[in-house]
């Protein structure tokens, strides 16, 4: 009998065992870092033989109010004590009040709830093509999107569809037709893009995947200008750089964009849940109607009553104040930090790229080593280190992990 077909009963686990166990078992869809983790709590993670770790990830943004916040997590429990789904066969007493605070925050007329990134993503595309067809009179099956490169908005059939990066779509053709790519942060390209038969823009305002990059000054207003003059609508895909992360409400408020439909998730669920969604002006999002799209679990109570206080939260914490004043110290600390290995420090807010040298190590090296010194990151594109704490981590917290991130980096 295979010996990984059973767990182990006599003893406890321990971290190899859990490895084996998920290596037997599950998909080898990701390369996590190898640690095996049970309990969190604030900026605070253990794994299952009790070592702690500063969490330097919030799980892609997810975590920006910090592991099992207690308030978020008294409201789940309240709410799962009264209702926790119902479906959208019926109304219920919690979404009315998530999508009034959502629109509210947001500058938004309507918005239509869903679960993870990936499914809001999926909605605004069908929105923006519906109000080609239907508005702008783009004939049938012509409507064309424009994306922009090394771009990242999730991994359905659709989405990679339109994805640069070769490993996300190896074997998964044929694809979506009706996207276009433009260099990101390239105005006068996208404006080349643009032809009659193009409905949208989708857009992150920066990009996190690709290495936390950063356009230049006014590149998403010059995109806003160029999509009022063509009539184009303007989506941007704020699931990581929402809700507080750059240390506004939304990044694209940096410039003072408010596009036609933004796209969140990630810490709209607090931490603990699921919840996305797409907001949006009413000329773009009134293109619904009863049985165009829908989904079981989107805009469930549960998930409504978590976000409702996740995102009340965030203003009266002042998380996005929180996310300038602390992001700006952590930027400056790494950039003092005299290392070859450091090629550039780039960012905004709490959400900070780290460039590796690669002719001197792997950025996955970097963090199976400050995994090693109770730091938590991730890389992405084997070049860069992912730096983006909770919203909520101090000062002192961060003087913790930055004492080993200087470790790792100047060591010989």
């Amino acid at each position: 009998m295979d010996n990984l077909a059973t767990t182990k009963i006599s003893q406890p686990m321990t971290t190899q065992d859990y490895m084996d166990l998920e290596d037997r078992w599950g998909a080898h869809n990701y390369k996590p870092i190898p640690v095996v983790l049970n309990r969190g709590e604030g900026v605070w993670l253990w794994d299952v033989e009790g070592k702690k770790y500063l969490d330097m990830m919030s799980a892609y943004s997810a975590v920006s109010h910090g592991h099992s916040n207690p308030r978020i997590v008294a409201a789940m429990i309240e709410q799962v004590n009264k209702l926790a789904m119902c479906s959208r066969a019926y109304h219920n007493d919690v979404m009315p009040r998530f999508l009034e605070k959502v629109c509210q925050m947001t500058g938004m007329d309507m918005m239509l709830p869903m679960n993870t990134g990936a499914e809001a993503v999926e909605t605004a595309i069908k929105a923006v093509r519906r109000w080609g067809y239907r508005v702008k009179g783009i004939p049938e099956h012509q409507a064309e999107i424009i994306v922009t490169s090394q771009n990242f908005h999730g991994r359905t059939i659709g989405i990679i569809s339109f994805s640069s990066e070769p490993d996300y779509k190896s074997g998964f053709g044929p694809f979506l037709p009706g996207f276009k790519a433009v260099p990101f942060g390239d105005a006068d390209a996208l404006e080349k893009a643009i032809t009659p038969n193009t409905c949208a823009v989708i857009t992150e305002p920066i990009q996190g995947e690709a290495g936390i990059i950063v356009p230049p000054t006014g590149w998403l207003a010059k995109v806003r200008d160029l999509c009022v003059k063509n009539n184009v609508m303007l989506v941007v895909d704020e699931v990581q750089s929402g809700l507080g992360r750059t240390g506004k409400i939304l990044a694209c408020d940096h410039e003072n964009v408010s596009p036609d439909a933004v796209i969140l998730g990630k810490a709209l669920g607090g931490g603990l849940f699921p919840v996305s969604g797409v907001a949006g002006k009413r000329h773009l999002m009134g293109v619904f109607d009863p049985g165009s799209h829908g989904s079981t679990f989107g805009g469930n109570p549960l998930g409504a009553a978590i976000a409702l206080k996740a995102l009340e939260l965030l203003e009266s914490d002042h998380m996005c104040e929180r996310s300038v004043e602390m992001g700006a110290y952590l930027m400056q600390e790494l950039r003092s930090i005299d290392s070859p290995m450091i090629k550039a420090v780039r960012g905004i807010g709490l959400w900070i790229g780290l460039d590796i040298d690669p002719k001197i190590a792997s950025a996955r090296q970097v963090c199976e080593k400050l995994a090693k010194l109770g730091v938590l990151s991730k890389e992405t594109h084997e070049t860069v280190v992912r730096l983006a704490p909770p919203l909520v981590i101090t000062r002192e917290e961060l003087d913790w992990g930055l004492q080993k991130i200087r470790q790792v980096l100047t060591q010989s």
